[in-house]
């Protein structure tokens, strides 16, 4: 059987990617179980996460979406929608940066996941969707990875109306970090890779940690938590040359 997920290292920085371009990289849940796993250990060893998709598109999400299945009762769905908040927390909780690279096409688990990478660099040809609704599907697991990504009346127009946006749109919309040349996304990534090569670890680390949490809080409990983590991350032997 092909590796449907493939994990490359080098050095200290780890390229996951999704290798089903025969289907768009859609992937059933043990997969997206595995990806999970992948994340979780690889941001113990390395100072930034790659995530892409083989062929054209990144990721069209679940095998199974738009297919008629067996109706479950509601504490078997919940326990079965656990494996897809399981990979929205990883994405979260994950200590180092997650940068996502976006060509072709990310279609409903796919545009979460794109949405949740901490920058999400795509190629101008890239396009985003949330279909669910088209398929009467009720698509509150799609929005939560949205909430603290998206603003509200961005996150609502792309789940009622079910369009897909361009990339430039995607920027607008909180989706994407930057958008470049298709033919320029490898370089691009490449760069923003090499950059951050020379960033400090433990301010990498501080500013995951920062952004995970300061964006919910009051202005004044963010206020101190960036001046503790300012005074403590600064003073580190670490962050010296």
């Amino acid at each position: 059987m092909a590796d449907y997920v493939i994990k490359q290292t080098d050095g200290d920085v780890t390229t996951i990617t999704l290798n089903r371009p025969e289907i768009g990289n859609r992937q059933n849940d043990a997969t997206w179980a595995q990806v999970t796993e992948i994340i979780d250990a690889a941001a113990k060893n390395s100072r930034l996460i790659l995530f892409k998709g083989a062929g054209d598109d990144f990721c069209l999400g679940r095998e199974a979406m738009g297919q008629r299945g067996p109706v479950l009762e509601a504490y078997a769905m919940r326990e079965r929608a656990d494996t897809i908040f399981d990979l929205y927390d990883v994405f979260r909780r994950s200590k180092v940066p997650i940068i996502g690279v976006v060509q072709g096409r990310a279609v409903g688990l796919g545009c979460a996941l794109a949405a949740l990478c901490d920058i999400t660099i795509a190629g101008a040809k890239a396009r985003f969707q949330l279909p669910e609704m088209a398929h009467n599907i009720m698509p509150t697991i799609a929005m939560s990875a949205l909430v603290d990504r998206v603003p509200r009346k961005a996150a609502t127009f792309l789940i009622y109306s079910t369009q897909e946006i361009d990339a430039n749109k995607a920027l607008m919309f909180g989706l994407a970090s930057d958008v470049v040349a298709a033919d320029e996304l490898d370089t691009a990534v490449g760069n923003l890779v090499e950059r951050l090569k020379k960033t400090p670890l433990p301010a990498l680390m501080a500013v995951k940690e920062y952004g995970r949490s300061a964006f919910n809080m009051n202005t004044q409990a963010a206020n101190d938590f960036a001046r503790n983590l300012h005074a403590t991350i600064n003073t580190f032997s670490g962050m010296r040359p």
